[in-house]
Protein backbone atom coordinates (compact mmCIF):
# COMPACT_ATOMS: atom_id res chain seq x y z
CA UNK A 1 0.00 0.00 0.00
CA UNK A 2 1.50 3.38 -1.25
CA UNK A 3 1.39 6.24 1.48
CA UNK A 4 -1.01 8.77 0.26
CA UNK A 5 1.23 11.68 -1.56
CA UNK A 6 1.31 14.58 0.75
CA UNK A 7 -0.30 18.10 -0.76
CA UNK A 8 2.26 20.32 -2.49
CA UNK A 9 3.37 22.98 -0.36
CA UNK A 10 1.53 26.65 -0.94
CA UNK A 11 3.62 29.10 -2.76
CA UNK A 12 3.33 32.62 -0.67
CA UNK A 13 4.09 35.13 -3.28
CA UNK A 14 7.13 37.22 -2.86
CA UNK A 15 7.08 40.50 -1.65
CA UNK A 16 9.90 43.30 -1.87
CA UNK A 17 10.79 44.83 1.70
CA UNK A 18 8.24 47.60 2.55
CA UNK A 19 5.45 46.40 -0.06
CA UNK A 20 3.19 45.80 2.95
CA UNK A 21 0.61 42.78 3.36
CA UNK A 22 -2.19 42.17 1.77
CA UNK A 23 -5.07 39.38 3.56
CA UNK A 24 -8.75 39.27 3.16
CA UNK A 25 -10.64 39.89 6.74
CA UNK A 26 -13.65 37.87 8.33
CA UNK A 27 -16.03 39.85 6.89
CA UNK A 28 -15.38 39.50 3.32
CA UNK A 29 -13.32 42.30 2.53
CA UNK A 30 -8.96 42.79 1.55
CA UNK A 31 -7.24 44.73 4.58
CA UNK A 32 -3.81 45.84 2.93
CA UNK A 33 -1.17 47.12 6.13
CA UNK A 34 2.60 48.57 5.87
CA UNK A 35 4.70 51.18 7.10
CA UNK A 36 4.26 54.79 5.94
CA UNK A 37 5.94 58.32 6.74
CA UNK A 38 3.11 59.92 9.29
CA UNK A 39 2.12 63.97 9.26
CA UNK A 40 4.58 63.85 12.33
CA UNK A 41 7.29 62.69 10.91
CA UNK A 42 7.63 59.71 12.16
CA UNK A 43 6.99 56.36 10.43
CA UNK A 44 3.79 54.57 11.44
CA UNK A 45 1.71 51.60 10.22
CA UNK A 46 -0.96 51.91 8.13
CA UNK A 47 -4.16 49.96 6.97
CA UNK A 48 -6.79 50.18 3.89
CA UNK A 49 -9.64 48.36 2.90
CA UNK A 50 -10.76 46.80 -0.83
CA UNK A 51 -13.11 44.85 -2.32
CA UNK A 52 -10.47 42.81 -4.08
CA UNK A 53 -7.33 42.02 -3.36
CA UNK A 54 -5.65 43.76 -5.87
CA UNK A 55 -7.85 47.13 -5.10
CA UNK A 56 -6.57 46.77 -1.52
CA UNK A 57 -2.71 46.30 -2.83
CA UNK A 58 -2.89 49.52 -5.27
CA UNK A 59 -4.33 51.72 -2.48
CA UNK A 60 -0.98 50.53 0.01
CA UNK A 61 0.76 51.21 -2.93
CA UNK A 62 -0.35 54.50 -3.25
CA UNK A 63 0.50 55.29 -0.21
CA UNK A 64 3.73 53.78 -0.26
CA UNK A 65 4.89 56.10 -3.10
CA UNK A 66 3.56 59.24 -1.23
CA UNK A 67 5.48 57.92 1.24
CA UNK A 68 9.06 57.50 -0.67
CA UNK A 69 8.82 60.56 -2.23
CA UNK A 70 8.55 62.30 1.29
CA UNK A 71 4.64 62.91 1.08
CA UNK A 72 3.39 62.50 4.70
CA UNK A 73 0.10 60.32 4.83
CA UNK A 74 -2.17 60.55 7.41
CA UNK A 75 -3.35 57.79 9.41
CA UNK A 76 -6.10 57.02 11.52
CA UNK A 77 -3.18 57.18 15.15
CA UNK A 78 -2.52 59.95 13.86
CA UNK A 79 -3.83 63.36 16.20
CA UNK A 80 -6.46 64.97 14.78
CA UNK A 81 -3.71 68.22 15.05
CA UNK A 82 -1.08 66.50 12.80
CA UNK A 83 -3.85 65.11 10.87
CA UNK A 84 -5.63 68.70 9.93
CA UNK A 85 -1.93 69.64 9.26
CA UNK A 86 -1.24 67.30 6.77
CA UNK A 87 -5.02 67.72 5.14
CA UNK A 88 -4.37 71.56 4.91
CA UNK A 89 -0.74 71.34 3.20
CA UNK A 90 -1.25 68.26 1.25
CA UNK A 91 -5.16 68.15 0.59
CA UNK A 92 -7.02 71.22 1.05
CA UNK A 93 -4.88 73.25 -0.61
CA UNK A 94 -4.61 71.88 -3.86
CA UNK A 95 -8.25 72.35 -4.00
CA UNK A 96 -9.32 75.41 -2.37
CA UNK A 97 -9.31 79.04 -3.67
CA UNK A 98 -6.35 80.55 -2.06
CA UNK A 99 -8.49 82.64 0.56
CA UNK A 100 -10.73 79.84 1.24
CA UNK A 101 -7.73 77.82 2.30
CA UNK A 102 -6.32 81.02 3.70
CA UNK A 103 -10.03 81.37 6.50
CA UNK A 104 -9.76 77.15 6.80
CA UNK A 105 -6.23 77.51 8.14
CA UNK A 106 -7.03 80.20 10.65
CA UNK A 107 -10.38 78.41 11.58
CA UNK A 108 -7.77 75.41 12.14
CA UNK A 109 -5.01 77.22 14.20
CA UNK A 110 -7.57 79.01 16.25
CA UNK A 111 -10.68 76.78 17.14
CA UNK A 112 -9.85 73.08 15.71
CA UNK A 113 -6.19 72.31 16.98
CA UNK A 114 -6.85 73.84 20.65
CA UNK A 115 -9.98 72.75 21.21
CA UNK A 116 -9.17 68.95 19.41
CA UNK A 117 -5.86 68.38 18.54
CA UNK A 118 -4.77 65.99 21.04
CA UNK A 119 -7.57 63.68 20.56
CA UNK A 120 -6.96 60.62 18.29
CA UNK A 121 -8.51 60.39 14.82
CA UNK A 122 -9.28 56.68 14.85
CA UNK A 123 -10.78 57.43 18.77
CA UNK A 124 -13.04 60.90 18.00
CA UNK A 125 -16.39 60.57 18.59
CA UNK A 126 -19.34 62.58 17.82
CA UNK A 127 -19.96 63.08 21.61
CA UNK A 128 -16.40 64.58 21.66
CA UNK A 129 -17.27 67.05 18.41
CA UNK A 130 -20.71 67.90 20.14
CA UNK A 131 -18.87 68.94 23.30
CA UNK A 132 -16.54 71.19 21.68
CA UNK A 133 -19.16 72.92 19.67
CA UNK A 134 -20.99 73.55 22.64
CA UNK A 135 -17.84 74.79 24.63
CA UNK A 136 -16.89 77.08 21.50
CA UNK A 137 -20.04 78.38 21.92
CA UNK A 138 -20.23 79.20 25.23
CA UNK A 139 -16.53 80.66 25.87
CA UNK A 140 -15.14 83.89 25.77
CA UNK A 141 -12.37 84.02 22.94
CA UNK A 142 -10.14 86.72 24.82
CA UNK A 143 -9.90 84.07 27.26
CA UNK A 144 -9.68 80.88 25.12
CA UNK A 145 -6.96 82.08 22.75
CA UNK A 146 -4.76 84.33 25.56
CA UNK A 147 -5.44 87.82 23.96
CA UNK A 148 -6.54 89.34 27.55
CA UNK A 149 -3.02 88.41 28.77
CA UNK A 150 -1.33 90.48 26.43
CA UNK A 151 -3.56 93.01 26.96
CA UNK A 152 -4.17 92.52 30.32
CA UNK A 153 -7.83 93.10 29.83
CA UNK A 154 -10.79 90.84 30.40
CA UNK A 155 -9.83 87.51 32.48
CA UNK A 156 -6.43 89.11 32.99
CA UNK A 157 -7.81 91.09 35.43
CA UNK A 158 -11.25 89.67 36.51
CA UNK A 159 -13.73 91.34 34.18
CA UNK A 160 -14.70 88.56 30.89
CA UNK A 161 -16.23 90.66 28.11
CA UNK A 162 -17.65 87.05 27.19
CA UNK A 163 -16.96 88.02 23.55
CA UNK A 164 -18.48 84.70 22.20
CA UNK A 165 -18.59 83.28 18.74
CA UNK A 166 -21.13 83.78 16.53
CA UNK A 167 -23.33 81.03 15.38
CA UNK A 168 -22.31 81.07 11.80
CA UNK A 169 -18.64 81.07 12.94
CA UNK A 170 -19.43 78.03 15.03
CA UNK A 171 -20.82 76.61 12.01
CA UNK A 172 -18.10 77.02 9.81
CA UNK A 173 -15.55 75.23 12.33
CA UNK A 174 -18.47 72.54 11.92
CA UNK A 175 -17.82 72.26 8.34
CA UNK A 176 -14.13 72.42 8.05
CA UNK A 177 -13.96 69.83 10.47
CA UNK A 178 -16.88 67.68 8.48
CA UNK A 179 -14.64 68.49 5.28
CA UNK A 180 -11.47 67.47 6.67
CA UNK A 181 -12.69 63.81 8.29
CA UNK A 182 -14.85 63.17 4.64
CA UNK A 183 -11.26 63.30 3.04
CA UNK A 184 -10.27 60.47 5.91
CA UNK A 185 -13.11 58.07 4.85
CA UNK A 186 -12.62 58.91 1.36
CA UNK A 187 -8.71 57.56 1.98
CA UNK A 188 -10.35 54.15 4.28
CA UNK A 189 -8.88 55.79 7.22
CA UNK A 190 -11.74 55.89 8.80
CA UNK A 191 -15.24 53.98 8.28
CA UNK A 192 -17.28 57.18 9.10
CA UNK A 193 -17.21 60.74 9.33
CA UNK A 194 -18.35 61.30 12.80
CA UNK A 195 -19.07 65.14 12.72
CA UNK A 196 -21.35 64.59 10.05
CA UNK A 197 -23.52 62.89 13.39
CA UNK A 198 -23.42 66.45 15.06
CA UNK A 199 -26.16 68.21 14.01
CA UNK A 200 -26.09 72.03 15.15
CA UNK A 201 -28.53 74.93 14.54
CA UNK A 202 -28.37 76.39 11.65
CA UNK A 203 -27.67 79.94 11.99
CA UNK A 204 -30.60 82.39 11.09
CA UNK A 205 -29.85 84.02 7.36
CA UNK A 206 -28.38 87.53 7.80
CA UNK A 207 -31.08 90.21 7.40
CA UNK A 208 -30.27 92.69 4.73
CA UNK A 209 -32.28 95.78 3.83
CA UNK A 210 -32.35 96.79 0.30
CA UNK A 211 -32.57 99.82 -1.44
CA UNK A 212 -36.14 100.58 -2.42
CA UNK A 213 -36.95 102.11 -5.58
CA UNK A 214 -36.88 105.33 -4.29
CA UNK A 215 -33.54 104.68 -2.53
CA UNK A 216 -32.00 103.22 -5.24
CA UNK A 217 -33.07 106.49 -7.68
CA UNK A 218 -31.46 108.81 -5.10
CA UNK A 219 -28.36 106.50 -4.72
CA UNK A 220 -27.97 107.22 -8.88
CA UNK A 221 -28.25 110.86 -8.85
CA UNK A 222 -25.96 110.98 -5.74
CA UNK A 223 -23.08 108.89 -7.95
CA UNK A 224 -22.83 110.85 -10.98
CA UNK A 225 -20.51 113.48 -9.49
CA UNK A 226 -18.67 110.17 -8.71
CA UNK A 227 -16.00 109.11 -11.37
CA UNK A 228 -16.82 105.41 -10.49
CA UNK A 229 -20.50 106.25 -11.62
CA UNK A 230 -20.45 103.54 -14.26
CA UNK A 231 -19.59 101.12 -11.67
CA UNK A 232 -22.25 101.97 -9.27
CA UNK A 233 -25.12 102.49 -12.19
CA UNK A 234 -24.21 98.56 -13.74
CA UNK A 235 -23.90 97.18 -9.80
CA UNK A 236 -27.34 98.03 -9.00
CA UNK A 237 -28.85 97.61 -12.54
CA UNK A 238 -27.58 94.34 -13.19
CA UNK A 239 -26.89 92.65 -9.57
CA UNK A 240 -23.01 91.72 -10.23
CA UNK A 241 -20.67 90.45 -7.50
CA UNK A 242 -17.99 93.67 -6.38
CA UNK A 243 -15.47 91.26 -7.44
CA UNK A 244 -16.78 90.73 -10.78
CA UNK A 245 -16.90 94.14 -11.28
CA UNK A 246 -13.58 94.81 -10.66
CA UNK A 247 -12.54 92.07 -12.49
CA UNK A 248 -14.29 93.02 -16.01
CA UNK A 249 -12.44 93.73 -18.82
CA UNK A 250 -13.09 95.42 -22.10
CA UNK A 251 -12.81 92.60 -23.94
CA UNK A 252 -15.54 90.92 -22.00
CA UNK A 253 -17.96 93.42 -22.99
CA UNK A 254 -19.84 93.78 -26.67
CA UNK A 255 -21.00 97.15 -26.15
CA UNK A 256 -22.75 97.14 -29.79
CA UNK A 257 -24.64 93.94 -29.25
CA UNK A 258 -25.09 95.31 -25.61
CA UNK A 259 -23.67 92.07 -23.74
CA UNK A 260 -21.29 91.25 -21.18
CA UNK A 261 -19.33 87.67 -20.62
CA UNK A 262 -18.43 87.02 -16.67
CA UNK A 263 -15.34 85.21 -16.31
CA UNK A 264 -13.37 86.24 -13.61
CA UNK A 265 -13.65 88.24 -10.08
CA UNK A 266 -10.70 90.48 -9.07
CA UNK A 267 -9.32 89.43 -5.72
CA UNK A 268 -6.71 90.06 -3.14
CA UNK A 269 -4.92 87.08 -2.76
CA UNK A 270 -2.14 86.83 -0.22
CA UNK A 271 0.15 85.37 -2.39
CA UNK A 272 -0.32 87.63 -5.40
CA UNK A 273 -2.02 90.71 -4.45
CA UNK A 274 -4.49 91.68 -6.56
CA UNK A 275 -5.10 89.20 -9.24
CA UNK A 276 -8.18 88.07 -11.23
CA UNK A 277 -9.53 84.40 -10.54
CA UNK A 278 -11.80 82.29 -11.57
CA UNK A 279 -15.96 83.27 -10.81
CA UNK A 280 -17.18 82.43 -7.59
CA UNK A 281 -18.87 78.89 -8.75
CA UNK A 282 -19.27 78.13 -12.42
CA UNK A 283 -22.56 78.89 -13.00
CA UNK A 284 -21.08 82.55 -12.24
CA UNK A 285 -19.39 82.52 -15.24
CA UNK A 286 -22.19 83.42 -17.58
CA UNK A 287 -23.42 85.90 -20.18
CA UNK A 288 -25.53 88.90 -19.31
CA UNK A 289 -27.62 91.43 -21.30
CA UNK A 290 -26.64 94.96 -20.23
CA UNK A 291 -29.50 97.60 -19.68
CA UNK A 292 -29.72 100.35 -22.41
CA UNK A 293 -28.44 102.88 -19.98
CA UNK A 294 -24.90 100.81 -19.28
CA UNK A 295 -24.35 100.70 -22.64
CA UNK A 296 -24.33 104.46 -23.32
CA UNK A 297 -22.37 104.70 -20.06
CA UNK A 298 -20.40 102.54 -20.63
CA UNK A 299 -18.92 103.78 -24.21
CA UNK A 300 -18.62 107.62 -21.98
CA UNK A 301 -16.49 105.96 -19.48
CA UNK A 302 -14.30 104.02 -22.42
CA UNK A 303 -13.52 107.70 -23.79
CA UNK A 304 -12.99 109.18 -20.39
CA UNK A 305 -10.54 106.55 -19.87
CA UNK A 306 -8.28 107.20 -23.18
CA UNK A 307 -8.51 110.62 -21.50
CA UNK A 308 -7.12 109.27 -18.19
CA UNK A 309 -4.26 107.05 -20.47
CA UNK A 310 -2.81 109.76 -22.21
CA UNK A 311 -2.51 112.24 -19.44
CA UNK A 312 -0.77 109.33 -17.27
CA UNK A 313 1.44 109.14 -20.31
CA UNK A 314 4.29 106.14 -19.80
CA UNK A 315 2.85 105.56 -15.82
CA UNK A 316 -0.44 104.23 -17.39
CA UNK A 317 -0.75 100.84 -16.60
CA UNK A 318 -2.12 98.71 -19.30
CA UNK A 319 -4.05 96.15 -17.56
CA UNK A 320 -6.97 95.91 -19.77
CA UNK A 321 -9.86 96.47 -17.37
CA UNK A 322 -13.22 98.60 -17.07
CA UNK A 323 -12.53 99.90 -14.04
CA UNK A 324 -9.29 100.89 -12.78
CA UNK A 325 -7.04 103.58 -11.25
CA UNK A 326 -6.50 107.32 -12.17
CA UNK A 327 -3.07 105.47 -13.65
CA UNK A 328 -4.84 102.46 -15.32
CA UNK A 329 -4.14 99.96 -12.11
CA UNK A 330 -6.95 97.71 -10.85
CA UNK A 331 -8.94 98.70 -7.86
CA UNK A 332 -8.66 97.47 -4.86
CA UNK A 333 -12.11 95.94 -3.52
CA UNK A 334 -10.87 97.34 0.15
CA UNK A 335 -10.82 100.48 -1.07
CA UNK A 336 -13.68 99.99 -3.01
CA UNK A 337 -15.74 99.44 -0.16
CA UNK A 338 -14.58 102.76 1.47
CA UNK A 339 -15.64 104.92 -1.35
CA UNK A 340 -18.90 103.27 -1.22
CA UNK A 341 -19.27 104.25 2.03
CA UNK A 342 -18.59 107.71 1.54
CA UNK A 343 -20.93 107.70 -1.26
CA UNK A 344 -23.93 106.78 0.81
CA UNK A 345 -23.07 109.31 3.42
CA UNK A 346 -23.19 111.78 0.31
CA UNK A 347 -26.58 110.73 -0.77
CA UNK A 348 -28.08 110.95 3.06
CA UNK A 349 -29.01 107.19 3.02
CA UNK A 350 -28.96 104.52 5.40
CA UNK A 351 -25.52 102.32 5.48
CA UNK A 352 -25.37 99.36 3.62
CA UNK A 353 -23.19 96.67 2.72
CA UNK A 354 -22.10 97.37 -1.36
CA UNK A 355 -23.25 93.21 -1.58
CA UNK A 356 -26.61 94.80 -0.93
CA UNK A 357 -26.49 96.43 -4.01
CA UNK A 358 -27.07 92.85 -5.83
CA UNK A 359 -29.73 92.35 -3.04
CA UNK A 360 -31.39 95.74 -4.30
CA UNK A 361 -31.36 94.78 -8.22
CA UNK A 362 -33.46 91.00 -7.09
CA UNK A 363 -35.78 92.29 -4.82
CA UNK A 364 -36.79 95.47 -7.27
CA UNK A 365 -36.57 92.52 -10.38
CA UNK A 366 -38.98 90.56 -8.37
CA UNK A 367 -40.96 92.98 -7.32
CA UNK A 368 -41.95 94.12 -10.93
CA UNK A 369 -42.71 90.58 -11.79
CA UNK A 370 -39.76 89.26 -13.70
CA UNK A 371 -39.58 85.28 -12.93
CA UNK A 372 -37.29 83.96 -10.85
CA UNK A 373 -35.43 81.63 -13.15
CA UNK A 374 -34.27 84.70 -14.84
CA UNK A 375 -33.23 86.19 -12.15
CA UNK A 376 -31.05 83.47 -11.39
CA UNK A 377 -29.27 83.40 -14.24
CA UNK A 378 -28.72 87.21 -14.19
CA UNK A 379 -26.69 86.61 -10.71
CA UNK A 380 -25.22 83.37 -11.15
CA UNK A 381 -26.64 80.82 -8.64
CA UNK A 382 -25.73 77.81 -9.09
CA UNK A 383 -28.88 76.18 -8.09
CA UNK A 384 -32.77 78.10 -8.59
CA UNK A 385 -33.52 77.09 -4.83
CA UNK A 386 -30.50 79.31 -3.63
CA UNK A 387 -32.50 82.59 -5.19
CA UNK A 388 -35.31 81.46 -3.89
CA UNK A 389 -34.30 81.16 -0.20
CA UNK A 390 -32.28 84.11 -0.30
CA UNK A 391 -35.37 86.13 -1.66
CA UNK A 392 -38.16 84.20 0.20
CA UNK A 393 -39.19 86.94 2.39
CA UNK A 394 -39.64 89.18 -1.01
CA UNK A 395 -42.00 86.67 -2.34
CA UNK A 396 -43.86 85.90 0.64
CA UNK A 397 -44.79 89.83 0.60
CA UNK A 398 -45.62 89.40 -3.34
CA UNK A 399 -47.71 86.61 -2.47
CA UNK A 400 -49.62 88.62 0.27
CA UNK A 401 -50.36 91.58 -2.34
CA UNK A 402 -51.82 88.64 -4.52
CA UNK A 403 -54.10 87.13 -2.44
CA UNK A 404 -55.01 90.99 -0.88
CA UNK A 405 -55.85 91.39 -4.97
CA UNK A 406 -58.29 88.58 -5.61
CA UNK A 407 -59.66 89.45 -1.81
CA UNK A 408 -60.52 92.75 -3.59
CA UNK A 409 -61.76 91.03 -6.74
CA UNK A 410 -63.93 88.31 -4.72
CA UNK A 411 -65.36 91.03 -2.29
CA UNK A 412 -69.32 91.50 -2.44
CA UNK A 413 -68.86 95.55 -2.40
CA UNK A 414 -66.66 95.07 -5.56
CA UNK A 415 -68.86 96.20 -8.05
CA UNK A 416 -67.20 94.63 -10.92
CA UNK A 417 -68.68 93.84 -14.13
CA UNK A 418 -65.78 92.54 -15.95
CA UNK A 419 -67.39 88.71 -14.79
CA UNK A 420 -67.04 85.79 -17.45
CA UNK A 421 -69.86 84.12 -18.24
CA UNK A 422 -71.35 80.98 -16.51
CA UNK A 423 -70.77 78.91 -19.05
CA UNK A 424 -67.01 80.20 -19.99
CA UNK A 425 -64.54 77.26 -19.22
CA UNK A 426 -61.19 78.88 -16.80
CA UNK A 427 -58.24 77.43 -17.72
Amino acid sequence: MTAPRSAPPRRSRARANGDGTVYQRKDGRWEAAGYVLAANGTRKRVRVYGTTRKNAADKLAEKIADSNRGLPVATADSTLGDYLTYWLSSVAVHRLRENTHTRYAACVRLHLIPGLGTKKVARLTAKDVRTFLDRLRTTCQCCTQGLDAERKRCCAVGECCQKRLSALTVTYVHSVLKSALEHAVREDELPRNVARNVKTTAPRPRRFRPLTATEARQFLDAARADRLHELYELALRTGLRKGELLGLHWEDLDLDGGTASIRSSLQRTRSSGLTPLPTKTRASERHIALPTECVHSLKSHRQRQEVERKVAGVGWKDSGLVFTTPAGGPLDPANMTRRFGQLLNRATLRRIRFHDLRHSTATLLLEQGVELVVIKELLGHAHIGVTAGVYAHVRLRLQRQAIDTLGNALSPTSGRRDDPPAAAAVR
